[in-house]
C-alpha cells in the first residue's frame, strides 16, 4: 500500500477511536491520542479533522481552569509543548483520573519538549484505565506531494518531475511544500500552460526561514558553527565530519552537536548522521552564517571531501569556489568532468563544464583543457545552445594552439551535424579540422569518419565512401581501441545505407563486450545507426533487433545521443510496419522531450505528418512536415527530406495542384540525384513519377523510373525494390497499359506484404483492384479486395484512405448490389455517407477536397456536413471534431 494511502487509513482509525470513546451508549473507555510531529508536518490540519468529531466541549489550548467531569468530552489541545505550567498541571490531573467518555487529543513537536519524550513534563504519567495511542507524522512521500501540487495547480499543469523536485527541495515537509506551491501559483503564467518540470532555484519560504533562524538563535553562540558546518556540507554528516568542518574538535564538538539537537537546529537522520530536514532549510542556515566564517567552513569541507575515496570532485569544486580558491575550483571541475566521462555520464560533465566556462574568466591553459573535454562529452550527450556558443568562441581564439583548436573544432563539427542539424556548417568545420589534425591519427580518424556519414546533403555518397575508407586506414594506424570502434560504427552505417550485404559481418564485429566505456558507447551508437539505416532499406525485423540491443547498451553506457537516435528510429519503424496504435501520442511525447532541440525530433515530426496525411488532416500534415521546427528539406537528413517530399507531393495531388506536385517532385529528385543513394527514394518515387506524369511529362517520368532502377542495382534494399515495382505500375497506368499496371501493383503489394508494410500493401492492392475494375473485372474479386483494403485502412486509422477506397467501391459497385431507390430513414443517427463526410470534415478537409476524395459534388458534401452538424448538435467543424473524438472513446 502506498504511504499516502496508509496515512489516510491511519487517520481514519484515529477518527474511529474518537467516535467510539465519545459514544454515550458505549463502554466509555477514555482515550488519549498523542499527535507527534516536527514543525510543518501537518499536525494542525489533522487536529482540525479530529476536532470536527461531535462532542460537548472542544478546547484548542491547554485549559487553565477546572474541566467537566462528565462526558462525552472532546478535548483537543494544539502545541501542548508550549502550554503554561498551570495548563499542563490541569491536563495531568484530568488524565490521572479520566472521566468516562473522554477523548483527549494532544499535539506537540517532539524536538521542542522541555523533557524529551515527556509530553506533560517530568511528571507525565498515564493510568491503566486510559487508552493511549501515539500517531507520528513525518515527511510526505512523493505521491502525497503530487496530490498537493495537482490540488493547487491543476493536474494538467503538473508535468512529470515537478512533484519530485518539490519533494526533494522541501524534504517532504508538508508546510514547506504548501508554501512553495503558493509561490508557484502566484508566479505561474495566466495562460494555463503547464509549469516546467524543473522549477529552477527555490529559496526557502519566509515561514521556513524564520523557523530555521529562530532555532539557530537558540543555540549558544559558541556552538553555532556546528550548525553552519552542517549547512555547508548540505547532506547528513557524521559527528566527526561536522566537528572537522566546524573546527570544534573534542569535547567542544560534542557539546555543540548536543546543543544543536536540543534546540532542533539539527536533527538525527539515523546511522549516526545529523543534518537539516530539507535542502531549503540548509540553504536558509547557510545564508545566516557570517561571510568570512562561511568561507572558512567551505575550505575545511573541501579538504575533508578531497580525502575521501573516490573523491566527490563536483562537491569539492563547489566548496573551493565558495571559499575563493579559483585555481583549486578549476582543477576540481576538470577532475569531476573526467570522472563523469569515465563513468559514461557525459551529460553531467557537459553541464558542469558549461557552467565553468560560461560564468567566470578562466586562464587560457585551463580553458583549452576544459573546452576540449566539454567538446568530447557534448558529442556523446545531448547538446545545448550554451555548449555551441562556448565552443565557437574558443575555436575563434587566435591564441589557441592549432592542435587543440583542431580537436575542439572536430567536436564542434560533430555537434553541429549530429545534434543541431547544422549540416553544412558542421561539414565545413570537419574539413578544417582534418587539415589542423594532420599527424594526429586518433582525432584525424574521427574527423574523417564523421565526414563519411551519409545522411547530410553536404557530399555525395561516393565522397562519403572515400572518407570512410580513409578513416578506417587512419584508425588502424592509431591502434587506439576507442577510435577504431568509433570508425567501425560509422563504416557500418555507410555500407548499410548503401545496401552493401557485406556490412552485416561488420555489425557482428562491433566490440559489444569491451572493458572500455568508450568502446561500448561507440558500439551502442553503431548499433542504433545500423538500425536506422536498415529501417530505410526495409529490413524491419533486423532493425528492431538492432534497436533493442543498441538502445539498451546506450542507456547502460551513458551514450545519451545514441539512445535518443534509437528511440527516434523506433517511431519510424512502428510507422513502416503498421504499429499505429498510440503512435501519434508517442511521437508527440518525443517532440516534447526534445524541447528546444527540434532537430532531435525530426523522425517524430515526420511520422506525425505522415499519419495526419493518411487521415486527411491537411493543416496538421503541413505543420508537422514544413512548420518552423521541421527539418529543412535542403539541409536536413536526406532520407527524411525524401520521405517528407513524397508526402508533400501526394498532398498536392490530393488538392489537384499538379504544378505544385511536379515542382516538389523535381526538387526532391534533384536532391536525391546529388546524393546518389537511391534506396532513400522508396517513399518518394511513386508519387514523384505520378506527379510528373500528371503534369504531362512522360519522358521525364520514364527517365526517373529508369534512374531509380539503375540506382538499386546490386543493392540490398527490399523497400525500395517494392517501391520501384509500384513506380513502374504508375508509369504503365498513366501511359495506357492498364493490365500491365495491375500486374505491377499486385507484385508490389506482395513485396510489401512480405516485409511487412501493411499500409503500403493496402495502397498498392487498392491500385491493382482499381485497374482490374477499369479492365471490366466482373468476378467480384476486385470489389472484395477494395472492401478488404478499406477495412485495413480503418484498422490503421487512415480515414482519408478508407474514404477514398469506399468511394472507388461505390463507383464500381455492381448494379444488383446498389441500394433501392429512395433515401433510407436514419432519423437522428448519421447515415454511413454522413458519417464518412463528417469524419473528413472534422479532419480539416474543405468541401471541395471531400468532394474530390468521395467523387461527390461540393453541393452534396455541403448538405451532408450541414445534416451532420444538426444531428450531432454542434455549430462548427471544430466542435464536430471534438464530438466525434469524444464519441470514439
Amino acid at each position: 500500500m502506498p504511504e499516502a494511502a496508509r496515512a489516510d487509513e491511519a487517520e481514519a482509525a484515529l477518527l474511529r477511536r474518537l467516535v467510539s470513546a465519545l459514544d454515550p451508549d458505549g463502554a466509555g473507555r477514555p482515550v488519549l491520542l498523542l499527535v507527534e510531529g516536527p514543525a510543518g508536518t501537518g499536525k494542525s490540519r489533522l487536529l482540525r479533522r479530529l476536532a470536527a468529531v461531535r462532542g460537548e466541549s472542544v478546547h484548542r489550548t491547554a485549559p487553565d481552569g477546572p474541566l467537566p467531569r462528565h462526558g462525552p468530552l472532546l478535548l483537543v489541545v494544539e502545541d501542548v509543548h508550549r502550554a503554561a505550567a498551570a495548563g499542563t498541571a490541569g491536563l495531568r490531573a484530568l488524565l490521572a483520573d479520566p472521566p468516562a467518555h473522554l477523548a483527549c487529543v494532544l499535539s506537540y513537536r517532539p524536538e521542542e519538549l522541555a523533557e524529551p519524550g515527556l509530553v506533560l513534563g517530568p511528571d507525565t504519567e498515564f493510568p491503566a484505565e486510559l487508552t493511549v495511542v501515539r500517531h507520528v507524522l513525518g515527511p510526505l512521500d512523493v505521491t502525497a506531494v503530487r496530490r498537493m501540487a495537482e490540488d493547487a495547480l491543476g493536474a494538467d499543469r503538473c508535468p512529470a518531475g515537478l512533484a519530485e523536485a518539490l519533494h526533494r527541495a522541501a524534504g517532504g515537509v508538508a508546510q514547506t511544500v504548501a508554501d512553495l506551491l503558493d509561490r508557484l501559483v502566484a508566479d505561474s503564467p495566466a495562460d494555463g500552460r503547464p509549469l516546467p518540470a524543473d522549477p529552477g532555484r527555490l529559496d526557502a519560504p519566509p515561514r521556513l526561514d524564520a523557523l530555521v533562524l529562530r532555532r539557530i538563535a537558540a543555540v549558544p553562540e559558541e556552538h553555532r558553527r556546528i550548525v553552519f558546518a552542517a549547512a555547508v556540507l548540505d547532506e547528513p554528516a557524521t559527528a566527526r565530519d561536522l566537528a572537522v568542518v566546524s573546527g570544534l574538535t573534542g569535547r567542544a564538538g560534542h557539546d555543540a552537536l548536543v546543543a544543536a539537537l536540543r534546540t532542533a537546529a539539527l536533527e538525527e537522520h539515523g546511522d549516526g548522521r545529523y543534518g537539516f530536514a530539507s535542502p531549503l532549510a540548509a540553504s536558509a542556515a547557510r545564508r545566516a552564517a557570517p561571510g568570512p566564517a562561511r568561507e572558512a567552513l567551505h575550505g575545511r569541507a573541501a579538504r575533508l571531501l578531497a580525502r575521501r575515496q573516490p573523491v566527490p570532485w563536483e562537491r569539492v569544486a563547489g566548496h573551493r569556489r565558495a571559499c575563493g580558491d579559483e585555481r583549486g575550483w578549476l582543477h576540481a571541475v576538470e577532475r569531476a568532468a573526467q570522472q563523469y566521462e569515465d563513468a559514461g555520464e557525459q551529460q553531467r560533465a557537459v553541464g558542469l563544464l558549461e557552467s565553468a566556462l560560461a560564468t567566470a574568466p578562466v586562464p587560457e591553459q585551463a580553458r583549452s583543457r576544459l573546452a576540449t573535454l566539454l567538446a568530447r562529452c557534448a558529442v556523446v550527450g545531448l547538446r545545448s545552445d550554451q555548449t555551441l556558443k562556448v565552443l565557437r568562441h574558443i575555436v575563434a581564439d587566435p591564441n589557441l594552439p592549432p592542435a587543440v583548436r583542431g580537436e575542439i573544432r572536430l567536436d564542434l563539427g560533430l555537434l553541429q551535424c549530429n545534434q543541431m542539424g547544422l549540416v553544412i556548417e558542421g561539414h565545413d568545420e570537419l574539413v578544417r579540422a582534418v587539415d589542423e589534425l594532420a599527424g594526429r591519427p586518433v582525432p584525424l580518424a574521427r574527423a574523417m569518419s564523421a565526414l563519411a556519414m551519409p545522411y547530410g546533403p553536404d557530399a555525395s555518397f561516393a565522397e562519403n565512401i572515400v572518407w570512410s575508407k580513409r578513416a578506417v586506414a587512419v584508425a588502424d594506424e592509431s591502434k587506439d581501441p576507442v577510435v577504431r570502434a568509433a570508425v567501425a560504427a560509422n563504416h557500418v552505417s555507410v555500407l548499410l545505407n548503401g545496401g552493401d550485404p557485406a556490412a552485416w559481418q561488420l555489425v557482428e564485429r562491433l566490440p559489444r563486450d569491451s572493458d572500455l566505456v568508450g568502446c561500448r558507447q561507440q558500439t551502442a551508437r553503431g548499433l542504433c545507426n545500423a538500425a536506422d539505416a536498415v529501417v530505410w532499406l526495409g529490413h524491419y525485423e533486423k532493425s528492431r533487433a538492432l534497436l533493442a540491443e543498441g538502445v539498451e547498451l546506450a542507456a547502460r553506457s551513458g551514450a545519451v545521443y545514441a539512445e535518443h537516435t534509437g528511440r527516434g528510429c523506433a517511431l519510424v519503424l512502428d510507422w513502416a510496419t503498421g504499429r499505429w496504435s498510440g503512435l501519434a501520442d508517442r511521437c508527440r511525447a518525443f517532440v516534447d522531450e526534445a524541447g528546444d532541440m527540434p532537430y532531435l525530433a525530426s523522425d517524430a515530426r515526420m511520422v506525425l505528418g505522415l499519419l495526419a496525411l493518411s487521415r486527411g488532416e491537411w493543416a496538421g500534415t503541413l505543420t508537422h512536415l514544413t512548420g518552423p521546427e521541421a527539418a529543412d528539406l535542403d539541409t536536413g537528413p536526406v532520407p527524411i527530406s525524401a520521405t517528407v517530399s513524397g508526402a508533400l507531393v501526394r498532398l498536392a495531388l490530393a488538392h489537384d495542384d499538379i504544378a505544385g506536385a511536379a515542382a516538389e517532385a523535381a526538387a526532391a529528385w534533384t536532391r536525391l540525384r546529388a546524393k546518389g543513394l537511391w534506396a532513400w527514394a522508396a517513399e518518394l518515387a511513386p508519387w514523384a513519377v505520378e506527379a510528373t506524369l500528371r503534369a504531362g511529362d512522360v519522358s521525364t517520368a520514364s527517365a526517373m523510373t529508369d534512374e531509380f532502377a539503375a540506382g538499386l542495382e546490386g543493392r540490398d534494399a527490399p523497400s525500395a525494390e517494392a517501391a520501384l515495382v509500384w513506380t513502374r505500375g504508375v508509369l504503365a497506368e498513366h501511359t495506357g497499359r492498364t493490365a500491365e499496371a495491375s500486374t505491377y501493383y499486385e507484385r508490389s503489394a506482395a513485396a510489401y506484404r512480405a516485409l511487412p508494410r501493411p499500409y503500403h500493401e493496402a495502397l498498392t492492392s487498392a491500385l491493382a483492384a482499381r485497374c482490374a475494375l477499369a479492365l471490366g473485372d466482373d468476378s467480384g474479386s476486385a470489389v472484395a479486395a477494395l472492401t478488404d483494403r478499406a477495412t485495413v485502412f480503418d484498422s490503421l486509422g487512415a480515414s482519408w484512405d478508407a474514404a477514398r477506397t469506399r468511394a472507388d467501391l461505390r463507383r464500381h459497385q455492381p448494379a444488383g448490389e446498389r441500394r433501392p431507390p429512395g433515401r433510407p430513414r436514419y432519423g437522428d443517427v448519421l447515415s454511413p455517407r454522413e458519417a464518412e463526410v463528417a469524419e473528413l470534415a472534422a479532419a480539416g478537409m474543405s468541401n471541395r477536397e471531400i468532394a474530390g476524395t468521395l467523387h461527390l459534388s461540393p453541393r452534396t458534401v455541403e448538405q451532408h456536413v450541414a445534416r451532420a452538424l444538426q444531428k450531432i448538435g454542434v455549430h462548427s467543424r471544430q466542435q464536430l471534431a471534438h464530438a466525434l473524438e469524444a464519441a470514439a472513446r
